[in-house]
Parts: structure tokens; C-alpha cells; sequence
């Protein structure tokens, strides 16, 4: 099951409370502590890829939009 059809069940679920909280229980996604699934991308939430250096935890795409406007330079 997918983040966004999490979000979706929810808001159909907030008017039945019993239901809502054996929902909560069973299928909330679990908290990561290891894996590469555990860090994500700022911009674009991708989670391959990912450049944790320095803390910047974006992933390569991201940073080739934005390296040059954080203050790296390419040297060829």
C-alpha cells in the first residue's frame, strides 16, 4: 500500500473511531532504522541515490539542479 492511498483511507475512516484505530494499529508504515529506505530525498522524497554528505540529504538529481546555487563548482 502506497503513502498516498494510506492518507485516503484515513480521512474515509475519521468518522468511525473504533474502526479507525484498529486501521492505525494494522497498517500504519513502520518506522525505518536501517536501509536505505530510512533517508530520503528533501526536494523530491526519492529514496535511491540519496547524497548524505554534509547533511545535504538530496538525491543526485537534486543536486545537479541545485550545486551550483549551494556553492559547488565543477571542475573539469
Amino acid at each position: 500500500m502506497t503513502t498516498s492511498d494510506y492518507r485516503k483511507a484515513l480521512k474515509q475512516l475519521k468518522s468511525k473511531p473504533g474502526k479507525y484505530q484498529k486501521y492505525i494499529a494494522n497498517n500504519a508504515p513502520k518506522k525505518r532504522s536501517c536501509g536505505f529506505n530510512r533517508y530520503h530525498c528533501k526536494r523530491c522524497g526519492q529514496t535511491h541515490a540519496h547524497i548524505a554528505k554534509y547533511g545535504l540529504h538530496i538525491c543526485r538529481l537534486c543536486f545537479r539542479d541545485i550545486a551550483t546555487q549551494i556553492g559547488f563548482k565543477k571542475y573539469s
